[in-house]
């Protein structure tokens, strides 16, 4: 297998975990404003199509952050898949903040919404990159101890 098919699979793994606590936080009413995939989509002037935000939110966590470890794993300082996924994550969501968020109407660093909006993001990028980095370092290590037949 691939290191970049690894990427896309430990960025499918983290989107889907990612995109699970986005889920919880809107059904406890935490920050229901906060609505990555709606705000992509009224970005793209779709605001009534929500399942197009959730496509491209898909789309930039598999192939965007997925390739991004694939590329830069054995480029960044460290040893550990999972630090490297956490700094993919925390640049990603610098990224975000003054970029996607002004964008989106939200202001710099999603200030409109208040100061939970960027640490809330935060802790989701993070959390995000660790599991990025923690399932793509758990690929390597499997294909590795396959190949010298200690799988």
């Amino acid at each position: 297998m691939s290191n970049i098919f690894k990427g896309l699979l430990a960025g499918l793994a983290a989107t889907l975990v990612l995109s699970a606590l986005m889920v919880m936080k809107t059904m406890m009413g935490v920050m229901p404003e906060l609505d990555l995939p709606k705000m992509i989509a009224s970005m793209m002037g779709s605001a009534d199509t929500p399942m197009l935000g959730w496509a491209v939110h898909f789309m930039i966590g598999i192939v965007g952050y997925g390739l991004a470890m694939a590329l830069l794993n054995d480029r960044l300082p460290g040893a550990s898949p999972t630090v490297h996924g956490v700094i993919i994550g925390i640049v990603g969501w610098l990224l975000m903040m003054v970029m996607v968020m002004p964008i989106a109407g939200a202001g710099l660093f999603g200030m409109n919404m208040g100061l939970m909006a960027p640490m809330m993001t935060l802790v989701l990028h993070i959390v995000f990159g660790a599991v990025l980095g923690w399932v793509y370092g758990k690929l390597l290590s499997n294909t590795s101890g396959a190949a010298l037949g200690h799988a």
